[in-house]
């Protein structure tokens, strides 16, 4: 039986055909001119863009009439190259940068003869620089492209200019070879690229190499501009600040080679909840409780078997040692849970506003509590009131003791950041910071490496950052919402807990095992 054109590798090569010529029309193209320009039959062409649409690799601009390419090309692109540790790793200079100048700033990586845009911050002025994001630039007229030159070696940098086709963007583009190995060799010494209204009259623009541990170049950081703002003089002033933050972003990441990826996240029998939250390991009795937010009740995971310890009438909002017990924080009570499942209130009084609650190795209480628009943080008081360390501006939505420093971390994930507070020290550090794109950061835990775990809800993953706060590891989920996560005594087990209420119904069908408690075995964890 003969296929009917729109299957097999016939189709496929026409749908790449597709892609590549929406891709090469910034300003899109009709479905007409998509016929027209590959000689494909009209109905044939709507069937391909119908599924290249659904499958988000284009978008149909509904006012010009016209297809472009769609978001997940991006994050196919933003994927291929070393995300999310990358752009986790520069998004805090990316965003100093564009506060430090008021100019936009970016990062890009290199592809093949062209560098990709991966990631921008805005700058602050209406007329400003606009790369989109995904796009490919020349090497050899762009200060990103310079810069990685400059630092790949030399073999590699001569192979690449060789090759290269020096056309003239504008009549400042460099055409000649050996005009262009100085100007790599002059931002060799310097440590930072300038392309001045090399490829677009009007703009100027001055980046950075990053390099990692290994010496591996991973990508470059840029600041661009009006050229009647970014004079020579100032982005000769800007030049060194662009190398400093690229080498912090480089020092960050982890040489090449190493793994992102962990043992395979399995489902813990037992039900789904509406917001699993809090998980908690109980060194006693060596298993591990948690919490149904919403459906308020406190689980019990025992010997690989999740049981309902306790059901309550009110929200749970924490889940904490207290008094040589487990318990939890029903409405504004303070709950104690026995392992036989009784309940029973205790004397320590809980603050309104409370946003995060954890314990001092089962003594001292710290909390994290909403007051006139910030977030204190301090002991909490037998009579509810907070001994305040610390004031921040951000909402806290986690804080967990690490016994072995006597320091204190909060999840902070309106910001992305993950704290950390020293008792005694009234600075708050942030250990890392990770971009919203990449998930929100909710719960913290740690390894037995001095490794600090988060989740990132609506991210489907977890994340494990060094004590530098250099993201090393990534383990992806099969549900989109992860809220927190715990170790077990050993190290040997990782518990995730996921909700469900904020998971869209058709997302549901791609991930029916949201709600439910996972548990990730490996020896990597440790």
């Amino acid at each position: 039986m003969t296929k009917s054109i729109g299957e097999g590798t016939g189709a496929l090569e026409k749908a790449l055909d597709v892609l590549e010529a929406v891709g090469a029309a910034p300003e899109g193209l009709s479905q007409t001119e998509l016929a027209d320009r590959l000689a494909i039959p009209r109905t044939t062409t709507y069937r391909l863009l119908a599924t290249l649409v659904a499958r988000g690799l284009l978008r149909r601009d509904q006012l010009r009439k016209v297809y472009c390419l769609g978001f997940r090309c991006f994050e196919m692109a933003r994927q291929a190259y070393a995300m999310p540790d990358l752009v986790a790793a520069a998004a805090i200079e990316l965003r100093t940068l564009r506060d430090l100048t008021g100019e936009t700033s970016y990062l890009a990586a290199l592809d093949g003869r062209e560098v990709i845009s991966l990631e921008r911050c805005d700058g602050a002025h209406s007329q400003r620089s606009q790369a989109a994001l995904g796009q490919r630039k020349p090497i050899h007229c762009t200060s990103q492209g310079k810069a990685i030159l400059s630092a790949l070696d030399e073999e590699t940098r001569d192979a690449l200019i060789r090759d290269l086709a020096l056309k003239p963007l504008t009549q400042y583009t460099i055409t000649d070879r050996r005009r262009l190995q100085a100007e790599i060799k002059v931002t060799a010494a310097r440590g930072y690229a300038i392309d001045d209204e090399e490829i677009v009259i009007g703009v100027r623009c001055v980046g950075a190499p990053i390099v990692d541990a290994s010496g591996r170049v991973r990508g470059a950081i840029s600041v661009a501009g009006p050229a009647y703002r970014l004079t020579p003089d100032r982005l000769q002033l800007l030049g060194p600040e662009l190398a400093e933050s690229a080498r912090r972003v480089g020092a960050q990441l982890q040489p090449a080679g190493t793994t992102l990826s962990d043992g395979a996240a399995e489902p813990v029998p037992g039900h789904w909840a509406f917001h699993g939250a809090y998980p908690l390991w109980d060194t006693r009795h060596q298993c591990l409780y948690w919490a149904d937010r919403l459906a308020p009740a406190v689980h019990c995971t025992l010997d690989g078997t999740d049981s309902v310890q306790a059901s309550f009438d009110q929200p749970i909002s924490a889940l904490v040692h207290y008094e040589e017990t487990v318990c939890a924080v029903v409405g504004q009570t303070l709950v104690a849970i026995g392992p036989d499942g009784a309940t029973h209130p205790v004397s320590q009084q809980i603050p309104l506003g409370l946003k995060a609650l954890c314990d001092e190795s089962g003594g001292t209480l710290w909390a994290a509590v909403e007051q006139s628009g910030s977030t204190v943080i301090g002991q909490l008081q037998p009579d509810g009131g907070v001994r305040v360390h610390w004031r921040v501006s951000e909402t806290v939505q986690c804080l967990k003791w690490r016994t072995e420093d006597a320091t204190l971390f909060a999840a902070a994930p309106d910001t992305g950041s993950i704290l950390v507070l020293k008792p005694g020290t009234p600075t708050v550090r942030r250990l890392a910071t990770v971009p919203k794109g990449s998930g929100l950061v909710s719960g913290l835990a740690f390894d037995g490496e001095g490794g600090i775990w988060t989740c990132l809800s609506g991210g489907w993953g977890v994340v494990r950052f060094a004590s530098d706060g250099g993201l090393d590891r990534v383990v992806g989920l099969p549900v989109p919402c992860p809220t927190d996560l715990a170790f077990d005594g050993q190290f040997s087990q990782l518990f995730v807990a996921t909700a469900r209420q904020p998971v869209l119904l058709e997302v549901l069908n791609d991930a029916p095992l949201s709600g439910r408690l996972f548990r990730i075995l490996s020896s990597g964890t440790s």
